[in-house]
């Protein structure tokens, strides 16, 4: 069966609201979820999952430190994660605060380690994004993102 690993980074708690909402609403569609902080993730963790989310705050328009770190140790992995799904999601202090920026570093990755990413051709396109703390919009958000990707795992691996 499927499974999927929510990997985030928070220092004030906005974006682990959000892995924990992400996180909750995968299972609710189907696919068990575990959840994981980027400091007490390793690298291997990545390989025993089918899709794989991570989320960061926002640091100078790009992802925390811990995240970035997880990343770049990941390449000893490299192309082994090929065909998997991934996503990001993001929080930010204020409206203009990078938020975009810091999800597409994170898809950029993911990319390169070739796996397979859904856009949204409605609300969040490149994935969940929230200003401060989740609010009634950005939980639907996250939602809609895990229902999608939860459909999309599941076709995958079945």
């Amino acid at each position: 069966m499927a499974k999927a690993l929510v990997v985030y980074y928070s220092r004030t708690g906005n974006t682990e609201k959000m892995a924990v909402r992400l996180a909750g609403a995968l299972t609710k569609a189907g696919l068990p979820a575990d959840l994981k902080k980027a400091g007490e993730a390793e690298p291997s963790d990545l390989l025993a999952y089918d899709l794989i989310l991570i989320g960061s705050p926002v640091y100078y328009g790009t992802m925390a430190w811990p995240v970035k770190k997880l990343l770049d140790e990941s390449v000893k992995h490299h192309g082994k994660l090929r065909g998997k799904v991934g996503g990001a999601f993001a929080s930010s202090g204020n409206p203009s605060g990078g938020k975009e920026t810091a999800v597409i570093d994170i898809l950029k990755a993911l990319l390169i380690h070739g796996m397979i990413i859904q856009g949204d051709s409605k609300g969040d396109h490149y994935g969940p994004a929230a200003v401060g703390a989740p609010g009634p919009r950005d939980l639907k958000s996250l939602d809609d993102y895990a229902a999608r990707l939860a459909e999309l795992t599941r076709r995958l691996f079945p």
